[in-house]
């Protein structure tokens, strides 16, 4: 398999870094309860709640659209939050913004549990697939409409563990 390296390891260190820094001015030192999205968003998510000062508790849903390279439409949803959210920042961190449905999905779920706010990060972006209005307040990378691994991103649950973000060839 001839994997291209779309985003260098370096790259994304820079990013989270400079991300973490908007994160703490934008919520002012108040703390964070952070969703991460499982299982891409978790090498993102980790290394972005390293960087940020203030309080954090980190919590995980898992929530998928996707077989194999295409996204199915389909939500299905198998681990909710055990974080008690109300009157509480909130901070979804998701691997990648595609079509846009997932992550609507989740942040209206989660609005409805009475947090203080609900914002989205996500460490790549695809614009041109979007098909629901959803505008992420932070994103470390726009990227091109390729199928990307590495970095928590998997094809059939392999290759997460790349340290860089790449496309398949």
């Amino acid at each position: 398999m001839d994997i291209k390296v779309l985003i260098t390891e370096q790259e994304i260190a820079s990013r989270t870094r400079e991300l973490a820094e908007q994160i703490q001015k934008d919520y002012n030192n108040e703390e964070i309860v952070i969703v991460c999205i499982l299982k891409g968003a978790t090498f993102f998510a980790v290394e972005l709640a390293k960087r940020i000062e203030s309080d954090t508790i980190i919590d995980f849903m898992k929530v998928s659209s996707y077989e194999g390279t295409e996204s199915t439409g389909k939500i299905n949803f198998t681990l909710d939050i055990s974080e008690d959210i109300t009157d509480k920042n909130v901070l979804i961190v998701e691997d990648i913004v595609d079509t846009g449905r997932t992550l609507a999905y989740v942040k209206k779920y989660l609005e409805s549990k009475n947090p203080k706010n609900v914002k989205i990060c996500t460490m790549l972006n695809k614009k041109e697939r979007r098909v629901i209005d959803l505008n992420p307040e932070y994103v470390a990378f726009d990227i091109p409409d390729k199928f990307v691994i590495g970095y928590g991103l998997d094809y059939d649950e392999k290759f997460r563990n790349l340290p860089y973000v790449g496309y398949l060839e």
